[in-house]
């Protein structure tokens, strides 16, 4: 797998590059470096890369995602920015780096953060460079973006989040933060990269139900690495949601239950597959990896 997905996730920073030298001189250089910053500071490029081989799946062009593909890692990167403010998560350490409010101040990573998530929505709008989109396709690709990240997606999934620090939350509730938080963006990445490559609304629904429980796994591994993970290796602090006295799913399973809780959602989103026509090893050996990472 390790050599498909760093073709995908080369392909997407080709396409990063490509959308921030087009619009260099007309953003102020400091707000530009701020946004470049937090975008050009590593990650797995997880959602890019799911999109693109979602599309590439169903027998589609990969070239016909790659706008959408780097507006999902762009807004992921502004998602970060925000969580990582002092109002709300108050982090300073990201991807092995300074948070963006750290180097930049707090007033800068604000509109940086707001800065991308618009850019986004401009690339879903724009016809990808050699190829012709349907309009139709388009309109609703930005349409699943926008309720994926918006009050009813990640913001919501946020702002339950900080609800709940300091309290005993239940399961419901913690499922409702993760599935939203973290969940609802990489399930649309998948759905919109099988729409993206002609998929039918049958194929476009197995692949959401994917993405739905590689989602809900991702974050399950990730609670989990929150207390075993090497901040090294995780270029970020961990031990944060103990700090925070955040609900967690080892802290409300314990671990060998967390762990047994993400294998299994791990093998329904294999299984979710079986209605997809095309070739879907990659995705099933990407679900295999979100199990396994270190980081």
């Amino acid at each position: 797998m390790n050599s498909h997905f760093e073709e995908l996730r080369a392909e997407t920073e080709r396409e990063l590059k490509r959308v921030f030298d087009a619009r260099r001189g007309g953003v102020p250089v400091r707000l530009m470096e701020s946004m470049e910053y937090s975008v050009n500071a590593g990650g797995k490029r997880l959602r890019p890369v799911l999109c693109l081989a979602a599309c590439e799946a169903v027998g589609g062009n990969r070239a016909a995602a790659l706008p959408t593909a780097a507006a999902f890692e762009i807004i992921h990167t502004y998602t970060l920015i925000h969580d990582d403010l002092p109002a709300m998560d108050n982090d300073d350490l990201r991807r092995g780096m300074p948070t963006n409010h750290i180097k930049f101040g707090q007033a800068t990573a604000v509109l940086a953060g707001d800065g991308l998530l618009t850019l986004a929505f401009e690339l879903t709008a724009e016809q990808p460079q050699g190829y012709k989109l349907d309009p139709a396709v388009m309109v609703r690709v930005a349409r699943l973006v926008a309720k994926a990240v918006g009050a009813e997606g990640t913001v919501g999934g946020q702002q339950a989040d900080m609800e709940n620090e300091n309290k005993d939350a239940d399961l419901k509730t913690l499922e409702y933060i993760h599935r939203h938080k973290t969940g609802t963006m990489i399930a649309a990445a998948a759905e919109t990269g099988a729409l993206l490559g002609g998929a039918d609304d049958a194929t476009a629904a197995a692949m959401l139900a994917y993405g739905q429980k590689i989602g809900h796994a991702f974050q399950v591994f990730d609670d989990i690495l929150d207390v075993v993970g090497n901040a090294k290796e995780m270029g970020k602090n961990v031990g944060g949601d103990e700090k925070k006295k955040k609900t967690t799913y080892p802290k409300l399973m314990g671990l060998e239950e967390s762990k047994k809780y993400g294998f299994k959602l791990i093998d329904e989103a294999v299984a979710a597959l079986a209605p997809v026509k095309g070739n879907t090893q990659f995705l099933k050996d990407l679900a295999v990896y979100i199990g396994a990472r270190k980081k």
